[in-house]
């Protein structure tokens, strides 16, 4: 009986910690989306005439390749953005490398 109860005391603490995670990283693309250069990314990219990212990422004409692919290279006006993206405070205080920030902050963008 011990042994059942550590069992699904532990399989919720693992469950309950992944949860905090999803939450950190949804957290970290809010605060990327809301800084980034200074101003966000919302400063053009909610403007109509602008790519608007979370209808294009739900609508399937924007993968998740090549968002990464913008950020880090840039595309027409936008500019290469991962060297900002590394430099917000909430990345790098949680210690994500470009992969991890770029996740979070398509989550983020993903659910908005």
């Amino acid at each position: 009986m011990k042994k059942t109860l550590g069992t699904l005391a532990g399989a919720a603490l693992i469950a309950l910690s992944g949860a905090a995670f999803a939450d950190e990283s949804t957290d970290i693309g809010k605060k990327i989306y809301d800084r980034a250069f200074g101003r966000g990314c919302g400063t053009c990219h909610d403007i109509s005439s602008n790519p608007q990212l979370t209808a294009n990422i739900k609508a399937g004409t924007l993968t998740r390749a090549i968002f990464e692919d913008v950020l880090k290279n840039g595309r027409g006006g936008m500019p290469k953005a991962i060297d900002e993206i590394m430099k917000n405070a909430a990345v790098t205080k949680a210690g994500y490398g470009e992969d991890q920030a770029v996740d979070a902050l398509w989550k983020y963008i993903s659910t908005k």
